[in-house]
């Protein structure tokens, strides 16, 4: 029982939250002192009903209802928490900063968006919220310094523009207990010429898609496929695009968070101002090594991948590999962990131990040592200049709460989703490695900040990022070549850039170079990279302890 702990601050109870925000990286005393200055901070603000919006993750939906209300009990400030599809919350967000109407007092945005943010001016730059209109709203223990994330929500003149709530990566997942089977092993060693373990390239990751689903085919009498991914010519095929796949493939510069000059969106800039996505202009989008990564997407979906993969959508294709008929998935977003560790899926043993564990993604062939390894979602708390002040000030309280050190463990630990390293290197998380697959191992390691989300580069990803599925599509649900895709997509990514330019232009807006022979971007060293006399160089795996090893610091 906690009661008799509390001692001379019994008679301000603040028992319910002390129970339901354990563990915590706080002692139970620092963890009353945050909640009585919460309390306390908010008492001009109480009666207000604020609205806040977030997609639909399972932390998310901790703090909706679980932690709004205990909010509006310690602090007599409401809220309405609304869960929505990130392409909702997108539009709302980009619909508040277009008409300057308050639809929301906050946003957990994405920090994708974080190119439009800094260049629109529409968003409050938090840094400096923090030191005037915000500072008695500020939390004295709020320790910024503490956060994983800052890199991603930082804009290019080091100010902070969004505060992370949430992160999730993609990391590739496999199915362990099949790839130890000794049968398994020893067909594929005499079929490929080496040991069936988790693969470091994609020539190993398709191998091994290949066995499961032509050599292989059914396991214990269930049919089986050796990938999974999803295709429908949908919005959610951009994100799994735009994401990590081309920078997985090495289409961009070396350079973290994201390449430089060119980015895993194939966009060179010059200075802070995007220049250009074809590569007549210094891009990458129609390289040999963009359509490689996306001709590898497509060949892949539909040759090893179920058939009815091809029709799917993200949310239709999150749920498959639960069914336990999937033996690896290049591109597995961790916000699914907590889905796939219940103790009654075909995915985890008698115990309730996952059967799967998660690690590395692959590289592609023209992946280089320094580039990014794949994408890391950054949900973090924005606020929009058109919501009145006291609003905002009564919603960064509701936004510190959520993530305040008296309730950021006790979140990760239900949503897995974690934005502090008290968090990641504490006891009780260090203590759930068995039963999360590697998920553990992954954020208590450097190899994590290799895994960044949409970055500087680009200027309006609403705008933007419609044309990722469009395009890619084309190829994924209708067939059509993939270099010509390619060669179009970037032509009108060109033109969007123009286009944003055009209408609002600034310092840091899009201004295309003139175009010139693509081949004289070939030759300069970086990206655009010339094409590879051999894209598929021998397969090459390693067990999964030795690879696990890539992650320690």
């Amino acid at each position: 029982m906690l009661y008799w702990l509390v001692g001379s601050c019994w008679a301000e109870d603040f028992s319910p939250w002390l129970e339901e925000f354990q563990p915590s990286s706080l002692s139970q005393q620092q963890q009353i002192e945050e909640l009585r200055w919460f309390k306390q901070a908010a008492q001009p603000y109480q009666g207000i009903t604020i609205r806040a919006i977030s997609e639909r993750i399972n932390t998310h939906w901790y703090e909706a209802t679980v932690i709004a209300p205990l909010f509006y009990q310690l602090t007599g400030i409401k809220v309405i928490h609304e869960i929505s599809g990130e392409d909702d919350v997108v539009k709302k967000l980009q619909s508040q900063m277009d008409l300057g109407i308050n639809y929301y007092d906050i946003y957990v945005s994405d920090s994708d968006l974080i190119g439009g943010h800094f260049r629109s001016r529409n968003i409050v730059n938090l840094s400096q919220f923090m030191q005037h209109q915000g500072k008695d709203v500020t939390l004295p223990s709020l320790d910024i310094d503490d956060f994983i994330g800052l890199a991603f929500t930082t804009g290019p003149y080091g100010d902070l523009l969004q505060l992370p709530d949430q992160q999730f990566a993609n990391l590739y997942w496999y199915r362990q207990d099949w790839f130890k089977r000794p049968e398994l092993q020893q067909q594929f060693q005499t079929i490929y010429g080496y040991p069936l373990a988790v693969p470091v390239n994609w020539s190993a990751y398709e191998d091994i898609a290949e066995f499961f689903t032509e050599h292989v085919k059914e396991i214990d009498g269930q049919k089986v496929y050796g990938h999974m991914d999803y295709g429908k010519r949908d919005p959610s095929l951009g994100w799994r695009i735009s994401d990590a796949w081309l920078s997985m493939a090495g289409m961009g510069d070396v350079g973290l968070p994201n390449g430089v000059p060119v980015d895993e969106w194939g966009i060179r800039r010059h200075g802070c101002r995007p220049v250009g996505a074809s590569m007549r202009r210094g891009g990458a989008l129609d390289s040999p090594a963009a359509i490689y990564a996306i001709q590898k997407y497509v060949d892949w979906l539909k040759r090893y991948a179920p058939p009815e993969a091809q029709k799917m959508t993200f949310s239709q294709a999150g749920a498959e590999i639960a069914k336990g008929h999937i033996a690896q998935q290049i591109f597995w977003y961790t916000a699914f962990t907590a889905d796939l560790s219940q103790p009654d899926l075909a995915v985890t043993d008698k115990d309730g131990l996952p059967l799967w564990r998660v690690a590395p993604s692959p590289r592609g062939a023209y992946w280089q040592p320094g580039m990014k390894s794949g994408y890391q979602d950054v949900g973090a708390w924005t606020l929009v200049k058109s919501t009145p002040l006291k609003r905002q000030q009564a919603a960064w309280l509701y936004a510190q709460f959520n993530v305040a050190k008296t309730v950021s463990l006790r979140k990760t630990m239900v949503g897995l989703t974690p934005i502090r390293q008290s968090d990641v290197m504490s006891k009780p998380f260090s203590e759930r490695s068995a039963e999360l697959g590697g998920l553990v191992e992954f954020y208590q390691s450097n190899a994590r900040n290799e895994w960044t989300p949409t970055g500087l580069n680009v200027p309006n990803y609403p705008a933007l990022s419609s044309l990722w599925w469009q395009y890619i599509g084309r190829a994924s649900d209708h067939g059509e070549a993939v270099p010509q895709i390619m060669k179009e997509l970037a032509q009108s990514m060109d033109l969007a850039l123009a286009k944003i330019g055009k209408d609002n232009p600034g310092p840091c807006s899009p201004k295309l170079i003139s175009a010139q022979q693509a081949s004289l971007w070939l030759a300069h060293p970086g990206s655009p990279k010339p094409k590879l006399e051999n894209e598929k160089p021998p397969g090459k795996t390693l067990n999964y302890s030795e690879l696990i090893k890539q992650w320690q610091p």
